[in-house]
């Protein structure tokens, strides 16, 4: 008997509760099911530009697709998850102008630009984005992380196909996509032509309408970037990407497909039009959910304002990052939330009330769970993703005090499975927040750890972060933990 049976005590009598999602394709709340004779859910998730390490709104994503997966598995359905990692071609812009991320960040790391360096440069740090997601306990293991280069021939066949049907032209600087032969374009999220047009710069003045994308981009001929193709030298548009790669994985229609709300009113509109014309099957996805935006100091976290937080922030000031995730869930995906360190501090007490509780019902048995406690916890999970409210359930319920131990323990396990709070899970940082470490003064330090504890002082006052980094790391070696807070590094030896 699995978890979900053993909490839910699901049987033949059992109430099956219906799962609603908002789905921006119709700006409507709707009743999601598979389609007959569909044996699991397709499910998309946009990825990040592997052109430096993500930010926490980035990282949010990710968070939010885990969470999708993990409802709809409580729900009993299998899932295919696919996030793409886009290692080339995407411009500043969503739209067809600016530099492009990629080889903007190999410039910053004084990297020679080829191919190969550019194959390179996206590894380094599409294995710091799964490092990090890893640490917010998104389970990857459960994902496929296509890289867009592997796909390049699909992308290829995808625009021929397209040129047949009539859909792409080319011009001097690549091919284009002819918006006007698809009048359904802009029906994702209702944008009408005054809000494309706003969302435009007009890059190509030869182009048949300012909505036209494009499909292969052109580069001089004695570049090192770049493929080959029937167009010449050049590079897939990057909105084909996510179509090409969605059809080659998933096939030509989905289940779910989710991103930023910044994606909307181009990029997935370039999505379903490049899609659905390319196949001649309509829709591309059933459903389409869109993240707000996290913002810090109320404006949106940005690499290129500097107004933004990493993982590595959130570690160094000793939160964890289970406790960023609960942060996450604390806001309804729909709603913009601010990110503030109070409320991160915040979010990590009551993280660490959870998690306490768990570990101090470790050894007692699980009992079945009242059916008001478990149908109130679905139904807000079920109800568009209401994490903030299926939490509320949860502190409702503990703080009423009528619970015997063993269903204290089953509601905890549900909400860890749900919610993928890591409640289960232990490690060096988690004990000494928890306090299961001895804090020690400097004097009582042995001369040897004393003098690495004040190195990375050093290193991070000159924000030296990678020394910094690796002097943590031969400090833990010898047995002691730092924990910086607000009021500066502590140091606690790691009970024996």
């Amino acid at each position: 008997m699995g978890w979900l049976q053993r909490i839910f005590h699901i049987g033949p009598s059992a109430k099956k509760q219906a799962l609603y999602f908002f789905n921006t394709l119709g700006k409507s709340r709707q009743l999601f099911e598979l389609p007959e004779k569909a044996s699991y859910v397709r499910m998309y998730n946009c990825g990040p530009t592997v052109y430096d390490k993500q930010h926490i709104g980035n990282l949010s994503a990710a968070v939010f697709a885990d969470t999708i997966r993990r409802v709809l598995e409580l729900n009993g359905f299998a899932v295919k998850q696919v996030i793409n990692i886009t290692d080339f071609g995407h411009l500043i812009s969503d739209a067809d102008e600016g530099e492009d991320k990629m080889t903007k960040g190999m410039k910053r790391e004084k990297m020679t630009l080829t191919m190969e360096n550019m194959r390179e440069f996206g590894t380094k740090y599409m294995k710091l984005y799964l490092e990090d997601i890893t640490s917010l306990n998104v389970a990857v293991e459960k994902i496929q992380f296509p890289r867009a280069s592997d796909y390049v021939p699909a992308m290829i066949a995808m625009i021929q196909t397209l040129e047949e049907k009539g859909y792409a032209y080319k011009l001097k600087d690549g091919v284009y996509f002819d918006t006007k032969k698809f009048p359904s374009y802009g029906a994702l999220g209702g944008i009408s032509d005054e809000q494309l047009e706003g969302a435009r710069v007009e890059a190509n003045a030869e182009k048949r309408s300012s909505h036209d994308f494009v499909l292969w981009k052109s580069v001089i001929s004695r570049s090192k970037l770049g493929w080959d193709s029937p167009w010449g030298k050049g590079f897939p548009g990057w909105h084909l990407e996510c179509s090409a790669m969605i059809h080659s994985l998933l096939g030509s229609q989905i289940d779910i497909h989710t991103g930023g709300i910044e994606h909307i009113a181009i990029h997935h509109n370039n999505e379903i039009a490049q899609s659905e014309a390319a196949t001649g099957k309509k829709p591309l996805s059933r459903f389409w959910m869109h993240r707000e935006h996290i913002r810090m100091d109320n404006a949106k976290l940005a690499k290129s304002t500097g107004n933004t937080a990493y993982l590595s922030d959130v570690i160094e000031r000793g939160i964890h990052p289970f406790a960023l995730r609960y942060w996450f869930l604390t806001a309804h995906y729909r709603q913009p939330a601010n990110f503030t360190w109070e409320a991160l501090e915040a979010s990590q007490k009551a993280y660490i009330r959870l998690y306490s509780l768990y570990r101090k019902l470790k050894n007692i048995p699980e009992e079945t769970l009242r059916s008001r406690i478990r149908n109130k916890f679905s139904e807000r999970v079920n109800d568009d993703l209401d994490t903030p409210g299926s939490i509320a359930v949860i502190w409702e319920t503990l703080n009423s005090g009528n619970l015997p131990e063993g269903e204290i323990k089953s509601l905890l396990t549900l909400a860890n499975s749900v919610l993928g709070l890591g409640l289960d899970h232990e490690d060096d940082l988690l004990k000494s927040i928890t306090g299961s470490v001895v804090t020690v003064s400097e004097e009582a330090l042995p001369d040897d750890v004393l003098k690495l504890f004040r190195e990375r002082e050093d290193a991070r006052t000159k924000k030296d972060w990678p020394r910094s980094d690796a002097l943590r790391a031969q400090i833990a070696d010898k047995g002691y933990m730092i924990e910086d807070t607000p009021s500066g590094p502590k140091l606690r030896q790691k009970n024996k």
